[in-house]
């Protein structure tokens, strides 16, 4: 069972996923990394662009969901240095910081509470998230066009592309298509339409968006929403 909560950090997402024996799908593509815990290991998954699938047996795990672009700057990594791979932290930074880490979330009675204090102790020693990328994904979020988003935001394309590939781990058309699909996932399953989801979300019409959630999630959106 997955459940979910805002965390103290501001923008992120504590969540936990305990295996209940219905069977998990993908994670899916969706703009954000992840700090993770599971039998014992601290890992971060990086920004995904095509469905992940987890390997293995179910079991259960916790994490905390930063906000798109945010997760670079605490962990210290270029997120293109993550793109579609889940790592261990002790990859990532010091052996012995990552063993005390893990000791600490070990004992706690909530691993989830524990991640969580971890990424802002974590917050509080790293640079501040620029608010030009928090501004970015507002505006792609609401379906601007890049080049217009880059013009509104004093951005030559390059710059955007550089910074976009640091930040999120892509370039920022990739990072609009992401976002699109967000959108148009969370209509699909309040009960819109799928024609209507298509125009809502920013599609083209619906062949648009059936072929772009294929692409990006490896399955038909009916499918994808257990109704095919």
């Amino acid at each position: 069972m997955y459940t979910q909560r805002a965390s103290r950090l501001a923008g992120a997402v504590v969540w936990t996923n305990v295996p209940d024996g219905t069977g998990g799908g993908p994670v899916l593509p969706d703009g954000c990394m992840d700090l993770l815990w599971s039998e014992g290991r601290l890992l971060v998954a990086g920004p995904d662009t095509r469905p992940y699938v987890p390997q293995g047996p179910p079991r259960p795990w916790a994490g905390v969901r930063f906000f798109p672009g945010t997760a670079p700057a605490l962990l210290g990594v270029p997120a293109h240095e993550l793109r579609d791979l889940r790592a261990d932290l002790a990859d990532l930074w010091p052996a012995a910081r990552v063993r005390r880490l893990s000791e600490r979330v070990e004992a706690a009675a909530d691993p989830a509470t524990a991640l969580e204090d971890i990424a802002l102790d974590r917050a509080a020693r790293a640079p501040a998230p620029d608010p030009l990328l928090h501004r970015l994904v507002q505006r792609l979020d609401q379906g601007r066009p890049v080049a217009a988003t880059a013009a509104e935001l004093g951005l030559g394309t390059r710059t955007l592309h550089r910074r976009c590939l640091d930040a999120f781990g892509y370039g920022p058309k990739t990072l609009a298509r992401i976002l699109r699909l967000q959108r148009a996932l969370a209509l699909a399953r309040s009960g819109t339409p799928y024609a209507e989801t298509a125009v809502r979300a920013g599609y083209a019409d619906q062949p648009h968006l059936a072929r772009e959630v294929r692409e990006l999630t490896g399955m038909p959106l009916g499918r994808l929403l257990g109704s095919g």
